[in-house]
């Protein structure tokens, strides 16, 4: 062969060493996708890994046998090879560009592909030239492959444009560039030379896509330490300057006393002085301890949306689950809703509770069981293992009357307080729990006595001596710092009790123990009987809901659940996709009842959503779930284009009474 005045021999030979040079660049880009798979945990890459896999066992078939027959079993082991290569590839590139196209379809067109290599040596006439009988089996198969390898270059490039990547124009150039050779690699079967030299052009192209990998990989971390290193400089100087300021402070408040010192009535001042600074300071950490909480509730409730769905799921579906896992997924389930209210009541320091907040009727003694069993780890196993031997006792009152509280609440400031005694018996003991009603004289002299509930948590450890009882209260006060301690645990205690309108009594002594009195009043449940009937006549009412939420595991979970309701669910992945959904439903006349959408979400988020919803249909109701519904109620943030706002994890059932609430207003109203 020449070119350019120059003679090339592609002969079998050469073959046979560039299909070693393509076996060896395929393994690369396969251990680059793997680690890609396993830096950035997205699963396309996951999906292109396996492309390369099966293209892999391709090129080493091709090598072991490189004269197959058309009507060889070899021949069709590798056509398979090729075709499953070629819908994995396209599938992970239309993952990438988030195209939702449900894996069912991809399963037929591998099926499809698959059938036509057993099947296509039988349709094609044996008439024919062997090489245009092998080109027409292979044409389809290689232009599909071909065309996945353009996708997966497209999807580069996308990137390219969002990111400052130079690693992701280089890979969009080779993907192309490779899916035009695979395309091509049927017809140049043709001519032994040309077929030779493609092998060569696709090694060089294969070695160009895993260099160019390495280059975005090292791109990507380079940003992502950059990244970093702006926030950590960002967060060094807030620290200097509020360290600046504390010390200007300090040193203006210590010139004042050298000024005055002689007088004593402005020494108390300046001590004062001192105090408010120190409370000041306290409140400023639970400020910016709740800005964090704020900060991270939505990614921690989307996490427990899962746990919290489906284990309520699996209980109320499996009647006949054995007890013991029962226990178990009750247990799961519950923790979960305690962790979603622990992230909730995080910024409570500094805020009361509102007064719309949801409150239910609390069996106090059933609670003090429950915080036994979840507490078991911490006041039995893990002392025992030291040889330390702590025992919990219950002297509860029979038929205590219900607590209308917040039970997550509740039960948190008791495990607080079963730690703070385990902490207070080093050498082992005692912990009792002892519940009571008592009955306290009303103000006036004509009013009727007010009964309360009083819980106390008594222990006969090491005790406080009175300067630490009286501080202990104290948000950020720890006697336990250099254990870990953080000062929280009694504040968050206190604070639940002045939430309740109750109060905390604490007797302590150097030796004699400690005794935490914590007492409620019973106040009544608000009637909603009526409510209550009508949403139990709506029960085993079927909806048409359309669900919207960017997190993939919020969708499905949405969707698994709902159904189980009897309710008919679509999912859409963003709010551009759902307003395009809900738009087709209704030139189809098939508009949907009710729509659930998240609020942050990337294109489109559940404000515009809803306001565009209201505008197109203002009798649908909108019902905005978020992982940032809490936090919206505290800062005051509205949503007055949705009927319902409902916080992230959702508790299924008040999902679905929401659901047939919102619904029956509707149509009342319409």
């Amino acid at each position: 062969m020449n070119i350019l005045g120059i003679d090339m021999d592609f002969s079998q030979q050469y073959l046979r060493a560039a299909l070693m040079v393509s076996l060896l660049s395929v393994w690369l880009l396969v251990g680059l996708f793997y680690y890609l798979n396993h830096y950035t945990k997205r699963e396309y890459f996951t999906v292109w890994t396996t492309a390369w896999l099966f293209y892999a066992l391709w090129l080493t078939l091709g090598l072991k046998f490189p004269d197959a027959t058309v009507d060889g079993i070899i021949f069709k082991i590798k056509q398979c090879c090729v075709a499953i290569s070629a819908v994995f590839l396209l599938w992970g590139s239309l993952r990438f560009l988030s195209i939702p196209v449900r894996q069912r379809l991809f399963g037929l067109f591998m099926l499809f592909l698959l059938v036509w290599t057993f099947v296509s040596p039988h349709v094609l006439s044996a008439a024919l030239d062997p090489k245009v009988r092998k080109m027409e089996m292979q044409m389809p198969v290689f232009i599909l492959l071909g065309l996945g390898s353009v996708f997966a270059g497209v999807c580069f490039y996308r990137l390219r444009k969002k990111m400052p990547f130079v690693g992701a124009g280089m890979l969009s150039l080779g993907f192309l560039l490779w899916g035009l050779y695979l395309a091509s690699y049927p017809l140049s079967q043709q001519d032994q030379h040309l077929y030779s030299a493609g092998f060569f052009v696709a090694a060089v192209l294969q070695l160009f896509i895993a260099v160019s990998m390495i280059v975005l990989v090292l791109e990507e971390v380079r940003y992502r330490n950059e990244q970093v290193l702006a926030e950590i400089a960002a967060v060094r100087s807030e620290k200097e300057a509020l360290q600046v300021k504390v010390i200007t402070t300090e040193e203006q408040c210590r010139s004042l006393y050298d000024q005055v010192r002689l007088t004593e009535g402005l020494q108390k001042a300046y001590e004062e002085l001192r105090r408010t600074q120190q409370v000041v300071v306290q409140q400023e950490r639970l400020r910016a301890l709740g800005q964090m909480a704020s900060g991270v509730a939505h990614d921690v409730n989307n996490a427990l949306s899962p746990i919290v769905a489906y284990s309520e799921l699996l209980l109320n579906t499996l009647p006949n689950l054995p007890d013991v896992s029962r226990h178990y997924l009750q247990t799961i389930n519950q923790a979960g809703g305690d962790i979603a209210q622990i992230v909730a009541r995080m910024r409570e320091f500094y805020r009361r509770r509102s007064e719309t907040e949801p409150l239910t009727e609390v069996d106090v003694n059933r609670t003090i069981a429950e915080v036994t069993e979840l507490t078991r780890p911490r006041w039995r196993d893990l002392p025992q293992r030291e040889g330390v031997s702590i025992q919990i006792q219950q002297e509860l009152e029979p038929k205590l009357p219900l607590l209308w509280s917040d039970p997550s609440e509740l039960r948190e400031a008791l495990i607080n307080l079963v730690f703070n005694a385990v902490d207070a018996l080093p050498q082992g003991g005692t912990i009792t729990f002892i519940t009571r009603t008592i009955t306290r004289p009303a103000p006036g002299q004509n009013g009727d006595a007010e009964r309360l509930i009083q819980v106390e948590v008594r222990d006969n450890g090491v005790g406080m001596d009175e300067k630490t009882r009286q501080r202990c209260l104290e948000p950020f006060f720890s006697t336990k710092a250099q254990r870990g301690g953080t000062g929280l645990g009694l504040a968050m205690v206190y604070g639940m009790t002045q939430r309740h309108d109750g109060n905390i009594e604490i007797d302590s002594a150097p030796g004699c123990g400690t005794c935490v009195r914590l007492t409620f009043p019973i106040r009544e449940k608000a009637a909603l009987a009526g409510q209550d009937s009508q949403l139990r006549d709506k029960q085993n009412r079927s909806l048409n809901i359309l669900c919207i939420d960017d997190d993939a595991q919020v969708r499905q979970l949405l969707n698994d659940c709902l159904t189980h309701f009897n309710h008919r669910v679509m999912v859409a992945s963003g709010g551009r996709d759902g307003m395009e959904m809900f738009r087709t439903a209704i030139q189809k006349k098939q508009p949907y009842e009710v729509v659930i959408t998240d609020l942050g979400m990337p294109d489109i988020d559940g404000h515009h959503v809803a306001r565009t919803i209201k505008t197109e249909s203002p009798g649908t109701p909108v019902i905005m779930m978020t992982g940032w519904g809490t936090t919206m109620r505290d800062d005051g943030e509205t949503a007055p284009e949705v009927d319902a706002v409902i916080g992230k994890p959702p508790r299924m059932q008040e999902l679905n009474n929401l659901l047939l609430r919102v619904t029956t207003a509707e149509k009342s109203h319409a």
